[in-house]
């Protein structure tokens, strides 16, 4: 299946169990984009800002925010968006994201908030990537419906893949009843270990089960992704010849061009 660039194709990262990389996930993945030409934003939708924090930028100290973006009538994404390098740009989350959940309930179009935010300007990127809380609330929510695509990172680890029916059924709900058109791009094993059977045996599993859902690419646990963030960076301009950057850039190549 291949893709037309251009489009704004907007992907929502998400899966409601912590510590499966969905934030490395995020930067990695948009930095492997960018690197291959195309123009991504990055949307920080997690209240712990930790893709905001991982570029160097403090939460605690920045306006306007994504929770700006979502909640204030005037502010657009280019009045938000930070440059990271020529093809790549990042909306940053400050702390007070973490109100969203409660302030939407107030507001009828709650759930479209966001989609109906990224609207005007999706089609002058190739690649939105949206970052999300490990839950499903309103803000998950939110990054779905404004979606056209979910990636679901899985740690490979036999109580995280358990997990993979719960959000899918999560998932299948907000198709059913707000977008039907969000589609599935895929499963990516995360975290594995290469010397770990249990690892080998979890990817296989994850295969059996859900087929072509889950990505050729397999996400190595590497020290370098844990090192980049603290440099401020992604793991392909910090380590550009570490396996983890070469799992990302592999993994770039399956969603821009396409898998079969």
């Amino acid at each position: 299946m291949g893709y037309t660039l251009g489009v704004g194709r907007v992907i929502a990262v998400a899966n409601q169990k912590g510590g499966v990389g969905k934030t490395t996930t995020v930067i990695n993945l948009g930095a492997a984009l960018a690197e291959r030409g195309h123009q991504v934003l990055l949307i920080d939708f997690d209240p712990q800002a930790a893709l905001t924090a991982g570029f160097g930028l403090d939460p605690y100290h920045l306006s306007p925010t994504t929770y700006s973006f979502l909640m204030k009538d005037g502010v657009q994404l280019r009045n938000i968006i930070r440059k990271l390098n020529e093809n790549l740009w990042i909306a940053p989350a400050g702390v007070d994201l973490a109100a969203v959940d409660y302030v939407l309930t107030k507001f009828q179009d709650r759930n479209f908030r966001l989609r109906n935010r990224i609207a005007p300007g999706r089609d002058q990127l190739d690649f939105i990537l949206i970052d999300t809380p490990p839950s499903l609330g309103l803000i998950t929510t939110n990054a779905l419906v404004a979606a056209d695509e979910l990636l679901i990172p899985v740690q490979c680890h036999y109580l995280a893949m358990r997990g993979v029916r719960a959000l899918l059924e999560t998932v299948w709900l907000v198709h059913d009843r707000l977008h039907p058109n969000l589609t599935l791009l895929g499963l990516l094993p995360t975290i594995l270990q290469p010397d770990s059977r249990h690892s080998q045996e979890v990817v296989r599993e994850l295969r059996s089960v859900f087929s072509k859902r889950v990505f050729d690419t397999v996400i190595e646990e590497d020290e370098a992704l844990a090192m980049a963030p603290a440099a401020r960076m992604s793991v392909l301009d910090f380590k550009p010849e570490s396996k983890a950057a070469e799992n990302y850039r592999r993994l770039a190549e399956e969603v821009s061009v396409g898998r079969a």
